[in-house]
C-alpha cells in the first residue's frame, strides 16, 4: 500500500476514558488540520459499554475532531504500522468545545501557569493484568513472570520509543499476571497524551502476541486492583525545580504544600473523575495500598497523596528528583480529565493558600469519624453513586469544569451504572475487564 493511502486515525479520550475517533487518508492530512473530521455532541454520552446515556443534545449539533500535529505518531509495530493522532473536539469555527476532555486539561494547566508562572512536570504510572497468562505461584515481583512477558514487553517498549511516551521501568507486579509500566515525566498536556498513548499501544502490541491486557480497576473482587498513580513536580521557565524546599520538615516548597492542600480539600468532590467506575470503589478501601482517605503521607503507600523518596546526595539532586504522587486514580479514568481535576484543585489551593494536614503516621482506618474530622481527614466516597452526588453538588467543580460539563458527566455515569443493574461484583468486574 502506498503511504498516501494509509489511514490516519484521530482520536479523543472520552468521558469514559475510551479512545474514539475517525480516520482519513494520509493524503488529506493538511486539510484535516483545519477542518478536522465530523463529530457529534451526543457522542460524548456513549458509555464504556457502548450504550448512550441521557443526552441534552439529542440528534442536534455538529462538531469537528481536529488532529494535533504535535500529538501525531507513525509507529512501526510487528503486525502493521499505526498512524495515530490525538485531537481536540472543537466547534466548526475552531473554538474548543466546552466538554472536550483534552481542552479541559489544557485550560486547567493554563490556569495553573497563569497563577504561578510555573509548569507541571507529570508522569502517569500504570498497572495492568494479562488475562490469558498462566498465573505462577510465588511470583510477586518475580523473574518468571518477567520472562513470560519479555516476548511482548520489548516490542512494546520499542513502539513507545517512537512517541513522546518515553518508557522508564517495567516489572512484574505483586498481583497475578500483573505488570507495571512507567514512563518519563513530560510537561503540560503531553503527559496526559502519553498516558493515552501508553494504553493504546499496550493493547495494540500485545494483541499481536495473542494476549490481552486489562487496565480495569480490578478483575477479581477477591484479588488485587490496578491503579494509576500520577506523579507531579513543578519547574520554572528555565526548567529549574520548584517543588522542593529543604527548610520544610518534609521537603515541600510553599507552592507544593498549597497545591497538595487544594487537592486534599476538594478530593472527595473529584473522585468521580479519578475513580469513575462502580468497581473502582472495591480498590479505595483501607489496606489495599491504594487510597481510602484524603490524607498526605510521607513515603506511605496507603496515603492518597504520597511524598516520594529521593536518592540524591546533595540538595540540587534532591530538588530535581523531588515529587509527589496522587494514588486515588485508576485506568477507567480519562487521563485528560484526571489531570484537569488535579490541576484545577491544586491551583485553587495555591490561590487560597490552603495548607494540607500534616503527613499521617498512623492507620486512619482505626479512627472513628469524629477523630478523623478532628485531624482534618475525610473518608473518600465508598461508591460511584456517592462520588457522583458529591461531584454534582460541588460548586468548585462547576466553577472549574462548567455546569454543562458536570451535568453531562453525571448523566453519562448514571447511564453507565444502569447497564450493571442486577449484576454481582464478579460480573461487574468481568464487564469492566472486557472494556479496559
Amino acid at each position: 500500500m502506498t503511504p498516501e493511502n494509509r489511514l490516519v486515525f484521530v482520536g479523543t479520550s472520552d468521558l469514559g476514558g475510551i479512545v474514539r475517533g475517525k480516520s482519513f487518508p494520509q493524503s488529506e492530512w493538511e486539510a484535516r488540520l483545519t477542518k478536522g473530521v465530523g463529530w457529534v455532541p451526543t457522542n460524548a454520552q456513549i458509555t464504556c459499554f457502548d450504550t448512550i446515556s441521557d443526552s441534552p443534545f439529542g440528534s442536534l449539533g455538529d462538531l469537528a475532531l481536529i488532529p494535533d500535529p504535535q500529538a501525531r505518531f507513525t509507529i512501526d509495530t510487528i503486525d502493521r504500522p499505526m498512524d495515530f493522532a490525538i485531537g481536540d473536539i472543537c466547534h466548526l469555527d475552531g473554538e474548543p468545545w466546552n466538554n472536550c476532555t483534552r481542552s479541559l486539561a489544557r485550560k486547567a494547566i493554563s490556569d495553573f501557569h497563569q497563577t504561578t508562572g510555573a509548569m507541571p512536570l507529570i508522569a502517569f504510572e500504570h498497572e495492568f493484568q494479562i488475562r490469558q497468562q498462566t498465573v505462577r505461584s510465588g511470583d510477586a515481583f518475580g523473574l518468571k513472570g518477567f520472562r513470560d512477558s519479555q516476548i511482548w514487553a520489548e516490542p512494546l517498549i520499542q513502539a513507545l520509543r517512537q512517541t513522546t511516551c518515553v518508557p522508564d521501568t517495567f516489572m512484574k507486579e505483586y498481583g497475578p499476571a500483573q505488570y507495571e509500566l512507567t514512563n518519563k515525566p513530560a510537561t503540560g498536556i503531553t503527559a496526559a497524551d502519553n498516558a493515552v498513548i501508553l494504553r493504546v499501544l499496550t493493547h495494540d502490541v500485545l494483541s499481536q502476541f495473542g494476549v490481552t491486557a486489562s487496565f480495569s480497576p480490578i478483575l477479581d473482587p477477591a484479588s488485587v486492583g490496578n491503579g494509576v498513580h500520577i506523579h507531579l513536580s513543578f519547574i520554572d521557565e528555565n526548567t529549574d525545580p520548584l517543588t522542593y524546599d529543604p527548610r520544610d520538615p518534609h521537603g515541600m516548597s510553599r507552592l507544593t504544600r498549597h497545591f497538595i492542600g487544594g487537592i486534599l480539600k476538594h478530593l472527595d468532590q473529584l473522585v468521580a473523575i479519578l475513580a469513575p467506575s462502580e468497581i473502582s470503589y472495591l480498590r479505595l478501601v483501607p489496606h489495599r495500598w491504594s487510597a481510602a482517605f484524603n490524607n498526605l503521607g510521607y513515603r506511605d503507600r496507603e496515603a492518597c497523596v504520597r511524598i516520594c523518596p529521593t536518592s540524591g546526595d546533595n540538595e540540587q539532586k534532591i530538588a530535581r528528583q523531588f515529587n509527589f504522587e496522587v494514588r486515588a486514580i485508576d485506568g477507567a479514568a480519562s487521563p485528560h480529565l484526571a489531570l484537569a481535576a488535579l490541576m484545577f484543585a491544586g491551583t485553587q489551593g495555591i490561590k487560597d493558600e490552603t495548607e494540607p494536614p500534616p503527613p499521617t503516621q498512623e492507620d486512619l482506618s482505626l479512627l472513628n469519624p469524629q477523630a478523623l474530622e478532628q485531624k482534618g481527614f475525610k473518608r473518600l466516597p465508598q461508591s460511584l453513586g456517592e462520588a457522583l452526588d458529591l461531584f454534582d453538588k460541588s460548586q468548585a467543580a462547576r466553577g472549574w469544569f462548567g455546569a454543562e460539563f458536570v451535568d453531562l458527566y453525571v448523566a453519562h455515569k448514571r447511564g453507565e451504572m444502569e447497564q450493571l443493574d442486577g449484576l454481582d461484583w464478579a460480573e461487574k468486574c468481568k464487564r469492566y475487564g472486557d472494556v479496559y
